[in-house]
């Protein structure tokens, strides 16, 4: 079962269905359609913190200092804490070693998590301020549209996801086993920098095709769909699930997992080397901070951060509810859209009913005011919680057998290793 499990057309057939699928949610998703402001817990609270809600004199230095300082411990912690003590020196996983493989994103989730952390003392110092300093807390609040916010989220994902996918793609025509497969095409991929020029051609091609059709709304899912495949609250919530369930794949799938310590380097996607390797000067007069980065810890890297925007995906699946999205439903279950920015904030909930929409006429159009929502083929039929969380059961699968295997595995010596120790 492994070599089918590995093998190219599996893992490639495996990887560009996650660019699909990624896809195929964001259009069927009614969040992505959303006018009413996005508020996202933790990404919320790190992204206003970091980025918006600035106060004036000298809070300034307080927001930056707390922040620098929360980023500074995430790196320390992360590094020799989690990176150098936990996953190296007590557990022993090969997947992480002491001259720094994996160490860049577990610095990352543990910065990430220390802003977090740190966004609610910065929140303390403003109280101590007053109550006009309200508005400047960072918040789950982001001060953007939802449908803004999932456009930037598409496309994220869809770098992330092609690069993964290219990613695959690379390896498995560079690589040297499974010799029968694709051999007239792995002897054009590895000539000169064929590799390479085809790879930032598609790359600029298909991104600007995708960044143009995200970006503008030119391509109208719902008028080109004609009600194919639609989708509720629960199919959407199972299609996140599997979505992570692929993504974890991905990574299981490597020819080196756990590892990722084979004797074959790949080569980065659109590069001719196998790593990013550079130095950053030293502070306060210290040594050079040389930083070294694999070509498979770069792109598993990338999953590892596009998962986060599937697991918040899922969330808006298991948690939705039209009303807190300025949407409501028809007594078929499909969802309408109010783009009316200004009724939205002066408008209470009552008002944003399809009965009340559908018979009363907006003075200014003489039509009635639900005749200018915008109607998706998505679906919302109150799903109990219960029966959505039943979703998230095949990825907590999937995360468990990830974690079980790379404890099960990841402690014993990888093929090369052993043979260059004999």
């Amino acid at each position: 079962w492994r070599y089918y499990f590995r093998h190219p057309w599996s893992r490639i057939i495996t990887s560009y269905l996650v660019v699909f699928l990624n896809f195929f949610i964001f259009a069927e998703d009614p969040v992505s359609h959303s006018y009413e402001e996005c508020t996202i817990d933790y990404i919320g609270d790190v992204y206003t913190f970091l980025f918006i809600r600035w106060p004036s004199g000298s809070f300034v230095l307080v927001k930056l200092g707390t922040w620098l300082f929360a980023i500074s411990l995430g790196l320390l912690i992360g590094k020799f804490l989690l990176h150098k003590w936990l996953f190296c020196q007590k557990l022993k996983l090969k997947i992480f070693t002491e001259d720094g493989q994996g160490s860049w994103m577990v610095m990352f989730l543990s910065c990430f998590f220390f802003l977090f952390v740190f966004s609610y003392a910065y929140n303390g110092f403003l109280m101590l301020e007053g109550k006009y300093m309200d508005t400047l807390h960072a918040s789950s609040r982001m001060g953007m549209q939802n449908q803004t916010f999932m456009k930037f989220a598409a496309m994220g994902t869809w770098l992330g996801d092609f690069f993964t996918a290219w990613m695959v793609t690379d390896m498995m025509l560079q690589g040297l086993k499974y010799d029968n497969w694709a051999k007239g095409v792995r002897v054009f991929w590895n000539k000169g920098l064929n590799r390479v020029y085809v790879f930032w051609f598609v790359a600029l091609a298909m991104t600007i095709v995708v960044s143009t059709a995200i970006s503008t709304d030119y391509l109208d899912w719902d008028r080109i769909s004609r009600n194919f495949m639609p989708t509720n609250e629960l199919s959407r919530a199972f299609l996140a699930s599997f979505i992570l369930v692929m993504d974890l794949t991905i990574v299981m799938q490597d020819w080196e997992f756990p590892h990722f310590a084979g004797a074959l380097d790949i080569k980065l996607p659109g590069a001719n080397t196998d790593s990013i390797d550079f130095s950053l000067p030293g502070c306060f007069g210290g040594e050079r901070l040389d930083v070294y980065i694999t070509g498979k810890w770069f792109n598993y890297g990338i999953i590892f951060i596009v998962m986060i925007l599937d697991l918040n995906m899922w969330k808006n699946q298991i948690f939705y509810e039209p009303l807190t999205y300025g949407q409501y439903t028809d007594p078929l279950g499909y969802i309408y859209t109010i783009a009316d920015k200004q009724y939205l904030r002066w408008a209470n909930d009552s008002m944003k009913t399809y009965e009340w929409r559908w018979n009363h006429v907006n003075p200014k159009t003489n039509r009635t005011y639900g005749s200018d929502d915008h109607k998706m083929n998505t679906r919302y039929h109150g799903y109990t919680l219960g029966l959505k969380s039943m979703a998230f059961v095949p990825s907590l699968l999937a995360f468990c057998l990830f974690g079980y295997l790379v404890w099960l595995f990841g402690r014993e010596e990888s093929g090369d290793e052993a043979l260059i120790r004999r």
